[in-house]
């Protein structure tokens, strides 16, 4: 992963000090990232590890694996003055920057996480780069209330789902007549 990713400003909350809890993302150590979700979750901090279920197999054996859909990533939801106290954290490398601050990735972001690994079979995703296109929000289906950029493709939409602070997309497709422009 590459942790000198550049950012567009305008992808960026740039308000003063958050008050209120926002999400952020947290770097950890190589193959850390549910150890330190377990050690987020004892210090009671809200946090999200998207993890996808694979089929891994051995020599001798086949077995589903859940595996972080990001590696190197958690999601960590606090204000961004409580942020400092997650360094404490054991395997916590650090926190995506952006001038300086903290880059917040929005609610809705994480919402579509949410939605796309509790709906989608891992093989029906596919990691590509972030592509510029209409926004919309999927309006029926499995993917209900994910908002996503958009490319078309013949009879369906292929959807772009996107953290743009980190500079992240999967892939999926819907019907077209499933999506309606935001």
């Amino acid at each position: 992963m590459d942790y000198n990713t550049s950012f567009s400003p305008s992808t960026l909350d740039t308000s003063p000090i958050h008050s209120k809890a926002s999400w952020y993302v947290l770097y950890t150590t190589s193959m850390s990232e549910k150890k330190v979700a377990e050690r987020l979750s004892k210090a009671v901090i809200e946090h999200y590890l998207p993890l996808c279920k694979i089929l891994r197999q051995w020599s001798d054996r086949k077995k589903k694996i859940e595996q972080p859909l990001i590696r190197g990533v958690v999601f960590v939801k606090t204000t961004e003055k409580e942020l400092k106290d997650v360094y404490s954290i054991q395997g916590v490398r650090g926190i995506l920057k952006f001038l300086g601050r903290p880059a917040v990735v929005l609610e809705h972001e994480i919402q579509s996480l949410r939605i796309l690994l509790q709906q989608v079979h891992v093989d029906v995703l596919e990691q590509v780069d972030i592509q510029t296109g209409d926004m919309v929000e999927v309006t029926y289906g499995p993917f209900k209330g994910m908002q996503a950029c958009a490319i078309q493709e013949q009879n369906s939409m292929r959807l772009i789902i996107e953290i743009k602070n980190m500079g992240v997309g999967f892939s999926v497709n819907v019907p077209k007549s499933y999506v309606k422009p935001l």
